[in-house]
């Protein structure tokens, strides 16, 4: 299998690349016996791990993860914890993946490294947050942390799931009524309107402007469907490369209401991911490589990757932090602050409070800007429709009334 990866050199210098190996464990000793410190290992191609393709429900890792956590808390041994958990799964695929990590448990392996050979259910912040606590002590607070964090994440996916709805039902309502109207009601309307006009009836601009893009259609649509729906599967096999992907993200930015939206989930995203790793003892440069590939922005992701290397240089964060065009001053303002108290987890979950409102209020005034906006959209299309079938047809009647 072939892996992606972010690692520091001995010098604390960022490394990124690929490396072949049977399965990730193999893969981070590989990046260890080369004198790399691995940060994220991620595989890629064909498959990822056990159960490529499947996932769990949020509800379901919610839940497991509060109650592991009640359960380390209560002094229950993991293993027995997890075999206690495994029953009570509402998924099959869930059981699945839980068997075989009690079995990974009761083997000795740690439970971070058990929770890593599944990365389509454990992703790497998930993953590093587990081992850190691990290492200090306090797997129950950081299993409780992360629960927290899960279900925010989930919130504003809901959310923006939810305000897009609307928009993508009505689009989608209105190409298919667009291919219906071209190739069968037009068709119908040009043999009436030629009927009661003759071959040379002068029509309005915008119906003849109609009948031909219908007699267009007509024509190539053996070219045009599927040429349409090439164009859509070559677009987005771009955007899932590294590249396109970028470019996609970058686009988003710029884009004037989109752009808000994307930038406010970022820096929730950021604050909340970076201030659970650094309360769990994480530190600021693994912190930084790992809240990168959380945010879900490659744009932002790289600039966090910038910021880690001038950290690396001795910078503070939020000196570096305030440098950038998508983190608003007040972020950087209360990096400082919590740098300078000793307290930047508990000033970031603060921030991320605040960023986590944020979007849900825009979220709500999007919303409510798009339902009018797609209404008069429509109403627009149907009254030039009406209007070019309507009006040929009523003019031609009271000629041929008035002969």
């Amino acid at each position: 299998m072939l892996f992606t990866y972010k690692a520091l050199r001995k010098d604390n210098s960022s490394v990124s690349g690929t490396i072949e190996a049977a399965d990730r464990d193999a893969a981070m000793a590989a990046l260890s016996h080369q004198g790399l410190h691995p940060l994220v290992v991620t595989a890629t191609g064909a498959k990822r791990g056990f159960g490529f393709g499947k996932s769990v429900k949020t509800g379901d890792m919610v839940i497991f993860t509060r109650q592991l956590s009640t359960m380390i808390s209560a002094g229950v041994p993991i293993a027995r914890g997890l075999a206690t958990l495994q029953e009570s799964a509402s998924s099959a695929y869930f059981r699945e993946v839980l068997g075989k990590i009690t079995k990974d448990i009761e083997g000795g392996t740690q439970l971070g490294d058990a929770f890593a050979k599944f990365p389509n259910v454990f992703d790497d912040v998930y993953v590093n947050m587990v081992r850190a606590g691990e290492e200090g002590g306090i797997l129950d607070d950081i299993l409780k942390r992360l629960a927290i964090q899960v279900e925010q994440n989930s919130s504003i996916k809901k959310k923006i799931k939810s305000a897009m709805t609307y928009p993508v039902v009505i689009l989608s309502i209105t190409v298919i009524a667009f291919f219906g109207i071209m190739f069968v009601l037009m068709p119908k309307i040009s043999k009436i309107l030629l009927d009661l006009g003759g071959p040379n009836a002068k029509l309005p601009v915008y119906t003849q402007v109609l009948i031909d893009l219908s007699n267009f259609s007509r024509k190539y649509a053996f070219i045009l469907i599927p040429g349409t729906v090439l164009a859509a599967w070559a677009v987005r096999r771009y955007i899932q490369t590294p590249k396109g992907k970028y470019q996609f993200h970058a686009l988003l930015l710029r884009l004037p209401i989109v752009k808000t939206i994307v930038t406010k989930v970022a820096i929730a995203r950021f604050s909340r991911t970076f201030a659970s790793l650094m309360s769990a003892g994480v530190g600021v440069l693994d912190s930084l490589a790992v809240t990168g590939g959380a945010i879900g922005n490659k744009v932002i992701e790289k600039e966090l990757a910038l910021a880690a290397a001038e950290v690396q240089n001795g910078k503070q964060l939020s000196e570096v932090i305030a440098l950038s065009p998508h983190f608003p001053k007040i972020v950087s303002q209360m990096l400082e602050v919590g740098e300078e108290t000793g307290t930047t987890d508990t000033v970031l979950i603060k921030v991320a409070d605040f960023y986590e409102e944020e979007v849900a209020n825009a979220i709500d005034s999007l919303a409510s800007v798009i339902e009018p906006v797609m209404i008069l959209f429509l109403g627009s299309g149907v009254g030039l429709i009406a209007a070019s079938v309507m009006g040929p047809i009523a003019s031609m009647s009271n000629n041929v009334g008035a002969n």
